[in-house]
């Protein structure tokens, strides 16, 4: 029997709202909790601002927050048009994360943003805090579980997921203590795990560690799965249930994505698949932002294609009711029988 746990009445009071409504239709943005049947199409992957200085340089002194707001609204607004609802907004803590601004655009351009807790270790760890080498797993878990609890930064803006990363397997020790830190802040919160990950390999060995510490994959997203250019690995991964999601679409990727996201709908399996374009962003240190790339490639390039093979329901299904899904508050536990 697969086990579930919906958050209770005083969880959801801890992060701001104490409803009868069933726990598993809620999920978190910048603005509080929203109904999930309300975050409509939804772009899974997404970024407003990145700061690549690395862990022990960046600061919120490196740009003007009025500045990338003017750069970063028009695009949000252009994707509002195009019938976007929701964006989740991918950066992480020591990244260039800035939940006040994306407050301030969430609630400028209508578009429910979300962001996240969590660290990532891709990039050869450049990202990742000193004293996450020091603390424990325990010890991470307890500081996005606060965050989730009590808001980021001081702020009562709550993260909607967990945002982590790893380079190519085989896991390194820091790596895989954060898939166990995520693991353990999922298995207290219900946010979903979302792990930008080098290759198959690194995929796999995660889903290992996850189940070896009792969460469901389904509360797993494996971003970037198109690094992985193997579509055996993509349905091993689909059938063991977590979502595989294909990012990075833009003009000369689409065709290629659209294979992937294809194979899987003919192995039944398009219900643990999720795309994005993993666009924008406003790129701290360089001149007025650098080059800002749209969020329109999706929607001109790769859908389309994906049009001559996928019924009107199974589009619907890609960018409406599988993210509707992914972003549940649920903590989801692995199947015992």
């Amino acid at each position: 029997m697969k086990r579930r746990d919906f958050l209770s009445t005083a969880a959801l009071a801890t992060v701001g709202l104490v409803t009868s409504a069933a726990p598993r239709s809620k999920a978190m943005t910048v603005r509080g909790l929203a109904n999930t049947s309300s975050l409509g199409t939804v772009l899974m992957h997404e970024h407003v601002m990145v700061d690549f200085i690395g862990a022990d340089k960046v600061s919120p002194n490196r740009y003007v927050r009025d500045e990338v707001f003017r750069t970063a609204l028009p695009y949000l607004q252009q994707a509002a048009r195009r019938g976007v609802k929701t964006l989740v907004e991918c950066t992480p803590a020591w990244l260039g994360r800035d939940p006040e601004l994306l407050r301030r655009l969430s609630v400028a351009s209508r578009l429910n943003i979300i962001t996240n807790t969590g660290y990532y270790g891709a990039a050869t760890d450049k990202f990742v805090p000193a004293h996450a080498y020091q603390e424990s797993a325990e010890q991470l878990a307890a500081r996005w579980t606060t965050e989730f609890h009590l808001g980021i930064n001081g702020t009562d803006i709550k993260p909607g997921i967990i945002k982590i990363g790893v380079d190519a397997g085989p896991l390194s020790e820091i790596d895989a203590k954060l898939v166990k830190a995520a693991a353990l802040t999922h298995l207290q919160t219900g946010l979903t795990i979302g792990s930008h990950t080098g290759n198959g390999i690194a995929a796999m060995q995660q889903l290992d560690l996850l189940e070896s510490l009792g969460v469901n994959l389904n509360a797993f997203i494996w971003i970037h799965a198109q690094n992985e250019k193997d579509p055996a690995i993509h349905r091993q991964a689909a059938a063991r249930g977590c979502w595989v999601e294909f990012d990075g679409i833009n003009p000369n990727s689409a065709a290629q994505h659209a294979e992937f996201v294809t194979n899987l709908a003919q192995q039944n399996l398009l219900s643990r698949v999720l795309v994005s374009m993993d666009a924008g962003w406003y790129h701290v240190g360089e001149p007025q932002g650098g080059k800002y790339r749209d969020y329109n490639s999706l929607f001109t390039d790769f859908l389309p294609l994906v049009k001559k093979q996928l019924s009107a329901k199974q589009i619907q299904q890609l960018l409406n009711d599988n993210p509707h899904k992914a972003l549940s508050l649920e903590i989801k536990r692995k199947t015992t029988k």
